[in-house]
């Protein structure tokens, strides 16, 4: 099968993607498929031993957003200029944040007929939009952290103020529609919400403040509407942030999570839950907090996730007797 894999992008997950691009490649490769690499950003095809580029390629910070800007100006070509893009059976998403995930491209490739992994315009609109997917829960009956969103627009001195009448520290400032943790904060002294805020607010327009769950960080990938087996991160640190997930040595993981059975289901099946309301396809995976009482709140759908070796959905994948090329093989399939 044709596969073109499309990566990059303008995002500030920009070094994310091109990890999972290059990864995805060669391993549907190694599965028997033709596959074309292409770095949208720049409008070009990669060559086809990506293996030596991949190594340091995710910094422990997100890209300046100098450098965004930069590439964003440069970029002269659109995606459905690309010449490959006649050529492929089957684009593969390897994008992350940004109008890669936000529904843009899913929309171009929708109106030329062209046929694409994961889930659709409105699902990963839906989903990478923090505060709408969590109404979604709230409504339905899936418990989700408290929150409070607030737009640039609406910024002023006593925006702290506003968030105290509310909150009381610890408390999560975060962008909305941002992806990977970037921008993220966990705030613990209310004198440090400025220095936050100002973190959001430059790679963002609104800004979510949700309630800090103490407690266990686990995750649930659906795959072919089932859900895997859960996966519980364990940060050395207090947050699993940019730096602490890809940085070597900062995380460790466990997959199956060391659970009770019937909470395990109770996740998967939420997970699957919040999958369907957002109306998602092929895969996607569902963030939760675990508080110390032992109830789940779900956080978000990540309708792209990463997808290098390493990543959380190929470790669910694995402990459930797929090897990382049979995931990607059967996403692609999914797709068709």
């Amino acid at each position: 099968m044709k596969v073109l894999v499309l990566m990059g992008g303008v995002s500030l997950e920009r070094d994310v993607s091109l990890a999972t691009g290059r990864e995805v490649a060669d391993a549907l490769k190694s599965v028997g498929h033709e596959v074309k690499a292409v770095d949208t950003a720049a409008g070009i095809e990669l060559p086809d031993d990506l293996k030596p580029q991949r190594e340091n390629l995710i910094g422990r910070r997100p890209p300046d957003t100098k450098l965004i800007a930069q590439l964003d100006k440069k970029q002269m070509l659109t995606i459905l200029d690309l010449p490959e893009l006649n050529w492929a059976d089957v684009v593969f998403l390897a994008f992350h944040g940004g109008s890669g995930e936000n529904g843009e491209v899913q929309a171009l490739l929708d109106m030329a007929g062209v046929k694409y992994t994961g889930s659709g315009l409105l699902s990963s609109a839906l989903s990478m939009n923090k505060a709408l997917s969590k109404r979604l829960f709230s409504v339905s009956g899936i418990k989700t952290p408290g929150y409070l969103l607030i737009r640039k627009g609406a910024f002023s001195e006593n925006i702290s103020l506003q968030i105290l009448e509310r909150f009381s520290p610890p408390v999560i400032i975060k962008p909305n529609d941002q992806g990977s943790t970037v921008g993220l904060t966990l705030v613990e002294d209310e004198a440090l919400y400025d220095q936050a805020i100002e973190a959001v607010y430059a790679v963002s327009e609104e800004m979510l403040v949700e309630e800090y769950i103490p407690g266990r960080e686990l995750t649930v990938a659906v795959l072919d509407d089932s859900p895997l087996p859960v996966v519980e991160i364990l940060p050395k640190g207090k947050l699993y942030d940019y730096e602490c997930k890809y940085t070597s040595g900062m995380c460790e993981y466990a997959c199956p999570a060391d659970l009770p059975e019937s909470l395990a289901q109770t996740l998967q099946g939420l997970g699957k839950q919040a999958f369907d309301l957002c109306q998602c396809r092929g895969y996607a995976r569902v963030d939760f907090r675990l508080d110390l009482k032992g109830r789940p709140f779900c956080l978000e759908v990540n309708t792209l996730p990463g997808m290098t070796t390493t990543s959380l959905v190929p470790k669910a994948a694995k402990a459930s007797g797929l090897s990382f090329a049979e995931l990607l093989d059967k996403i692609v399939k999914l797709a068709l």
